[in-house]
């Protein structure tokens, strides 16, 4: 959708606009077409956007690497499964370096969530316009194709990497253990009156402590990508301004979008080394 068609405050809004389908005032199921029926949907309302874009690159992932498997050989290796191999042995090796417990579902999470946050994190190169525009023609009033620059992706995996931190806590340490872990510390004592002083307080810490890691990972995410975003559709206005500004705009959206690469992985690897890290506390016991 070409800028000069509207605001500068609507072609912002329009952009960071999900397409919303969810129940509408009347009470029928519909797609939103502008933020108050988003609004009136309230908190049960799925952004097709986000679910098709996610979805969608999580079966790129596994088709590539399926095929990568398939078409392995011992001889010289394609491009393919060069890259392959070396994503493979990238998580491999950074997985031994920080995860000190013996489960074999840490590599393979940590491969996937990698691959499929930098896949849903590239996204964020495309132009803003042309995906939009082509959906916009083809009758869909908005298109997001960012995933984690919507919460409800980051916070679901964040969630995901918490419920599976509470299932090894309580597995490895045992209830008793956990809880034990969650009251007595960080404030230790040698006498069970001493403890009972300090149960309070150290639950109150060890429990902020837990809940702010599913947070901190949701919101690290999503603040890096959304920001990215925000900053290529404040460089896409620039082009309505004329040809000068124009031209600046230009010069600064390949620049941005060169830095964004290293954006688009680093917050990928953030995400998968901090969750190999929270798995790897959740092994350890304390004694």
């Amino acid at each position: 959708m070409a800028s000069e068609m509207l605001t500068s405050s609507e072609y912002i809004k329009h952009h960071l606009q999900n397409l919303t389908f969810g129940r509408l005032h009347d009470g029928s199921w519909g797609i939103a077409h502008g933020a108050e029926q988003v609004k009136e949907m309230g908190f049960w309302a799925i952004h097709l956007d986000t679910l098709a874009f996610s979805v969608g690159l999580g079966i790129l992932f596994l088709f590539l690497f399926r095929l990568a498997a398939r078409r392995a050989t011992a001889g010289v290796p394609g491009g393919l499964q060069n890259f392959v191999e070396w994503v493979v042995e990238f998580i491999d090796g950074t997985v031994r370096g920080s995860f000190s417990g013996r489960n074999p579902l840490v590599a393979p999470l940590a491969l996937t969530i990698f691959v499929w946050i930098f896949l849903m994190n590239l996204m964020d190169l495309l132009s803003v316009d042309h995906v939009p525009t082509i959906a916009h023609a083809a009758g869909v009033p908005f298109l997001k194709v960012v995933p984690t620059t919507d919460p409800n992706v980051t916070f679901g995996m964040a969630l995901a990497v918490f419920a599976l931190i509470l299932f090894y806590s309580v597995k490895i340490k045992g209830l008793g253990g956990f809880l034990g872990e969650l009251t007595l510390q960080p404030f230790q004592a040698g006498s069970w009156p001493m403890r009972l002083v300090f149960l309070l307080p150290n639950l109150f810490l060890e429990t902020v402590n837990l809940i702010a890691k599913p947070i901190s990972l949701a919101l690290r995410l999503f603040g890096n990508m959304y920001a990215g975003e925000m900053i290529f559709i404040l460089i896409a206005v620039m082009y309505g301004a004329g040809w000068l500004f124009g031209s600046f705009a230009g010069l600064l959206q390949l620049g941005w979008a060169i830095f964004h690469v290293l954006i688009v992985t680093l917050q990928a690897f953030i995400f998968m080394t901090l969750t190999v890290v929270y798995l790897d506390m959740a092994h350890q016991e304390h004694h």
